[in-house]
C-alpha cells in the first residue's frame, strides 16, 4: 500500500493537459484561460467625467470663488466630443471630456443662477483644481497589457471584464468527458419499491452531479452487471464515446464479485495503485488504460466513493486544467480527537469561523464510511495525518471544502 499522498502524486504524474479550444466568453464560464488574456483595448477607452457637473477650462480654474460662469451647453454619455469654449458646459457621469477640459466640478460644488432670457451662470462655491473627476484613458486597463493570467478559472466578474473590454471569445482547456459506471446488482436507479436485499444507488447520482464542480463534462453514465466482460465493455463505450476519465464504484475490494482488477487485466491497463493507508477508501484503485485514459475504481461505500473522487478525480481534473495542486486550508480543532497510526483519516468535518477571526474546524461524529446524513452536514474534510495518534484540541490541521473551489483562495503566512 502506498500513503494518501503518494497516491495524490501519482495521479498528477499521469495526468496530461487537456487541448484548448475556442470558445464564446459566454460559454466560457466555469473553464479555465489555456494563455494570458491580453486587452486589445483601453479601459476607459476615453476620458470621461467621474460625476455629474460642470466641465471648466483652464481660465476659468483662476477665476475667485463666486465670479459668475457662463454655462451652455450639456456633455451627455454616448455623445460626441465637442471642444468646449469660452463658456463652461454641464457634464454627465461617464460622458467624454469636452476638448480643452481642465477638471470636472461636481453639481454640489457650484451654485446655479437663471436669467430672465433663459441664459445660465454658475458661480463656484470653492476654489477649483486641474485635472478633478476625470477618468482617465486606460486608467483601469492598458491596452496591450495581460488583465486575466493562463489558468484562470472564468467566473461572472471576469465576464464583466472581458464585456467591457469587447472581448468575445477566449482560448481555454478543453473540458475532459468523464465517464460513470456503476456496479453492483442490489442497486436500484429509481425510486421504485425495493425488494430484499436491494438499495438505492446514491454513489451514480453524487458523481454526476459533483463532476461538472471539478471541470468535466459527464459524457457517459451508466449501470454494469456485475461481471468482469460487462465492465470491460462499459470501459471500452466510455473510451469510444470520447472520455479521458472513467470513475466507477464498487467491485475494486477482496470479495468475490469484486472483479474490477480482473477486467483491467483484459484491457491491458496499468494498475498504478490499488489499497491506500487512508480511510475511508482504503480499496481505491487508479489505472491508466492503454488509450491514455485514466480510470478510478471507486469503492462502493458511499463516503469512499466521495473521498476517492473529491481528492483523486480532482487531483487528475486540475492537472489536466492546468492548474497546480489543490492548497490546503489551515484551521484550528476544536476538540481532541484519536486515531490509529499508519493511516490517514480523511473526516467529515464542519469548518466555521471564530469571533476572533479563527478558522475552527469540528470533526462530526459519524465517520464510518456507510453514513450519509453526516456527509450532508459537513462543509469540509479534515485530513488527520497518518503518524498521528492523538490530535489535541487547538492543533493546526489541513482541511479542504467539501466540494471543489471554483475560486483560488491565496494563502497567507502565518506573521512571524
Amino acid at each position: 500500500m502506498i500513503s494518501f499522498q503518494q497516491a495524490l502524486a501519482a495521479v498528477r504524474q499521469r495526468a496530461s493537459p487537456q487541448p484548448d479550444v475556442l470558445l464564446a466568453a459566454d460559454a466560457a464560464l466555469g473553464h479555465v484561460l489555456a494563455e494570458d488574456l491580453i486587452a486589445t483595448e483601453a479601459l476607459p477607452g476615453f476620458d470621461n467625467a467621474a460625476m455629474d457637473g460642470f466641465a471648466l477650462h483652464d481660465a476659468h480654474l483662476a477665476l475667485p470663488p463666486g465670479t459668475p460662469i457662463a454655462l451652455h451647453g450639456v456633455q451627455a454619455a454616448g455623445d460626441a466630443r465637442f471642444t468646449l469654449g469660452a463658456a463652461a458646459c454641464r457634464i454627465m457621469t461617464g460622458a467624454v471630456v469636452p476638448e480643452g477640459t481642465a477638471t470636472v466640478v461636481p453639481v454640489e460644488e457650484a451654485t446655479v443662477h437663471s436669467a430672465a432670457d433663459g441664459s445660465q451662470t454658475f458661480v463656484l462655491n470653492a476654489p477649483a483644481s486641474a485635472g478633478l473627476h476625470i477618468r482617465r484613458t486606460g486608467e483601469d486597463v492598458q491596452a496591450g497589457t495581460a488583465v486575466l493570467a493562463a489558468g484562470t478559472r472564468l467566473q461572472p466578474q471576469h465576464r464583466m471584464l472581458l464585456a467591457a473590454l469587447g472581448i468575445s471569445e477566449v482560448r481555454v482547456r478543453a473540458p475532459a468527458k468523464a465517464a460513470v459506471l456503476c456496479t453492483g446488482a442490489e442497486l436500484v436507479d429509481d425510486n421504485a419499491a425495493l425488494a430484499d436485499g436491494q438499495i438505492r444507488n446514491s454513489n451514480g447520482p453524487y458523481l454526476r452531479a459533483t463532476l461538472p464542480a471539478m471541470g468535466a463534462q459527464v459524457g457517459l453514465y451508466r449501470s454494469v452487471p456485475d461481471s468482469a466482460a460487462d465492465y470491460a465493455e462499459a470501459v471500452r463505450a466510455a473510451e469510444q464515446a470520447g472520455c479521458r476519465i472513467i470513475l466507477s464504484t464498487g467491485a475494486v475490494s477482496m470479495g468475490v464479485f469484486d472483479f474490477v482488477p480482473e477486467a483491467l487485466r483484459t484491457l491491458g491497463a496499468e494498475v498504478v495503485f490499488h489499497k491506500l493507508q487512508m480511510r475511508p477508501g482504503k480499496p481505491t484503485l487508479f489505472a491508466v488504460l492503454p488509450s491514455g485514459a485514466l480510470l478510478f475504481g471507486l469503492p462502493g461505500n458511499p463516503m469512499s466513493c466521495a473521498v476517492g473522487a473529491r481528492f483523486f478525480v480532482q487531483a487528475a481534473l486540475r492537472q489536466m486544467q492546468g492548474l497546480p495542486p489543490e492548497q490546503p486550508l489551515r484551521a484550528m480543532l476544536q476538540a481532541p480527537v484519536r486515531k490509529k497510526p499508519g493511516w490517514t483519516l480523511i473526516q467529515k468535518a464542519a469548518l466555521a469561523v471564530s469571533d476572533d477571526a479563527q478558522l475552527q474546524l469540528r470533526v462530526l461524529a459519524g465517520q464510518e464510511s456507510f453514513r450519509i446524513q453526516p456527509f450532508a452536514q459537513a462543509n469540509a474534510w479534515a485530513v488527520l495525518p497518518e503518524s498521528d495518534t492523538a490530535l489535541d484540541a487547538g492543533r493546526v490541521l489541513d482541511c479542504y471544502p467539501l466540494q471543489p473551489r471554483l475560486m483560488e483562495w491565496p494563502c497567507v503566512p502565518a506573521s512571524a
